[in-house]
């Protein structure tokens, strides 16, 4: 059975869910595929082939930091082929603490909504998440890119970039959604940079991803759905169309997450 890494995949506690995920919904006009529960996903995407999932969810406040990366932590506990990623604000007031806290509870990196918290990458607010990212070796996922904000543009990222080397970046929809050419031109440079394919495919014509894709190389390239708001299997679909040799899919579908978030042998 071939293996696959969805490495974007939003989930909320039961009791939340179907409300966290219609809030996102609205936040984009979009219809949700799902809602949002572990359980959910994991049945949902073995259904699809797919077999390991990296989970979180984004605090939009401070006090939100710490339950959520302890609600993380207890899921992947709880599920098979789970790897999660903790939560950080940037107006928090004890961000040394926070970020330690997701080293301690063994999350693998830290994910962060500009648009959804208001915070553009560059702020001087964020310096010191990506300070500790870099002391602890923890990943950052960024969502990027949105029409109607300038706080995840691909130029605020290239500034921070300059600014932090050594930080290491996923950078979600192809590093800026609605804005992929401008992204891929602007980024696609920076050594430390990779990105997902989430909430992409559909908005793209097949050979523009492909392009995509291949400008930035197949193994900087990961493979996402944005659970829960795709269906697993539409967006496989989407992927198996584009043309890619069997070397490519392997690495976007695998290789590449499994090296920096699982370590399987």
């Amino acid at each position: 059975m071939q293996k696959i890494i969805d490495c974007h995949c939003h989930i909320y506690p039961d009791k939340i869910a179907e409300k966290a995920s219609e809030s996102i919904g609205k936040f984009y006009s979009l219809p949700m595929a799902y809602h949002g529960t572990a359980a959910e996903m994991i049945r949902e995407r073995e259904a699809a082939g797919i077999t390991h999932s990296v989970v979180f969810s984004v605090a939009t406040k401070p006090s939100q930091v710490r339950s959520i990366n302890s609600f993380i932590a207890e899921e992947v506990a709880a599920y098979p082929n789970l790897c999660g990623l903790g939560a950080a604000h940037p107006d928090s007031d004890d961000q040394d603490g926070d970020i330690r806290n997701i080293v301690d509870l063994g999350l693998k990196g830290v994910k962060l909504h500009p648009d959804f918290q208001g915070v553009g990458i560059d702020d001087p607010r964020c310096y010191r998440i990506y300070e500790l990212c870099i002391k602890y070796d923890l990943i950052l996922l960024l969502h990027m890119g949105d029409l109607r904000y300038d706080f995840s543009s691909p130029e605020r990222l290239v500034r921070t970039l300059e600014m932090f080397p050594g930080l290491r970046v996923i950078g979600a929809h192809f590093g800026g959604w609605g804005m992929w050419k401008k992204a891929e031109e602007t980024l696609k440079g920076y050594k430390d940079f990779i990105v997902d394919c989430s909430s992409s495919f559909a908005f793209l014509p097949k050979e523009e991803s492909l392009r995509i894709i291949r400008s930035y190389g197949s193994e900087r390239v990961l493979f996402g759905t944005d659970y829960p708001m795709w269906d697993f299997k539409e967006e496989l679909k989407r992927f198996d169309e584009l043309g890619l040799t069997e070397s490519e899919k392997e690495n976007i579908l695998y290789n590449n997450a499994n090296r920096l978030f699982f370590g399987e042998k």
